[in-house]
Formats: structure tokens, sequence, C-alpha cells
């Protein structure tokens, strides 16, 4: 009888992606102020889109009145404004994260503020520039008030400009989609 020989040096299989978990995900969403980076990362280190590009899919956006608490949280200046933008931040075909976004336009530049009007950039990319910092105000494990269904973890947070002056109040409810395997 013959035994076959298998060399020692032959490689094993990779294995398929082993299910994520929430704390690694929410591990990488700590690493960065803009939840754009973070997802953009995910989306590379998870083989979830090819290229790992994240999209905004505008779902709304409106400038308007806002209650009291928001105008505090935001320092509004008399004659500032807020904008108001609802978005799927998408990598590929995949809903990672469906995001509110209240943010001052006065304290973007012009073409800033038209980007966020006409282009499937997201926020965090489009200010970049202004080199923002994240202050987290909660996380919550499932799905806080007005997030969807299967949502896993909900932050909220205020994005600041390095004068200290907020620029954006952010409300980001992350998928399940975020930890599962990729699609084949």
């Amino acid at each position: 009888m013959v035994t076959p020989m298998i060399p020692a040096a032959m490689p094993a299989a990779a294995p398929p992606f082993a299910p994520a978990t929430l704390e690694e995900f929410e591990a990488v969403l700590r690493r960065h102020d803009s939840a754009t980076l973070a997802l953009e990362e995910w989306c590379a280190r998870r083989g979830l889109g090819h290229p790992p590009r994240i999209t905004a899919e505008t779902l709304s956006q409106q400038e308007g009145e806002v209650d009291p608490e928001l105008r505090a949280r935001l320092a509004l200046n008399e004659g500032e404004g807020v904008t108001q933008r609802n978005v799927h931040l998408r990598c590929g075909p995949l809903v990672l994260s469906v995001a509110w976004n209240w943010y001052v336009s006065e304290r973007l530049t012009a073409p800033m503020n038209e980007a966020l009007r006409s282009s499937d950039v997201p926020f965090g990319k489009v200010v970049a520039a202004l080199d923002f910092r994240r202050r987290p105000l909660s996380v919550t494990a499932g799905p806080a008030r007005g997030c969807p269904a299967g949502t896993i973890s909900t932050h909220q947070a205020i994005l600041v400009l390095p004068d200290g002056r907020p620029l954006a109040y952010l409300v980001e409810c992350y998928t399940a989609t975020n930890l599962r395997p990729p699609p084949r």
C-alpha cells in the first residue's frame, strides 16, 4: 500500500471569514473621529466591498428650525442655521449605517455645502479639511429611539472644530450587516 506524501510546507486553505464581534467593530469606531474612515477600515478588513469605499445615499436633507436643546448643543450664533441630513452609509450595496447629521452650514465652506447637497460623498470626507474631532455623547447597544430594526449599536456624538465650536450633532445607527460574513 502506498501512502500519499503531503509536503510539510503545503499552505493550509484560507479559513472563511469568522463572524465579527460587536467588540471588534466598536474598537474600530473608537479609533476614528470620522465614522466614514472607521467604516472604510471595517469594510476593507471584512472584505465587504471591492473597493472598500463608503458612499452616502441621501434619504432626506433639509434646513430649518431646531429645538432649543439642539441649538445649545451646536452653540448657534444669531443668523446661523442648521441643515439636517439623513443618509445610508454604504460599502458597495451593503448599508452599514443609517445616520442623521445636524450641521451648522455657515461653519462649512461653500464647496463643502454644495458637495453635501449634490454628491454621494459622506460628511466626514467632505469636511475632513476642517480637522474636526469627535466627542462621543453616548453609545447604546442595539437601537436607540428612531433607529431601524436590526440596529446593533447606536452612537450619538458632537463633531467639534479646532477652535472648540461644535460643527455637527450625529446619531448613527449601525446595522447587523457589519457583523455578518461578507457576501460570496
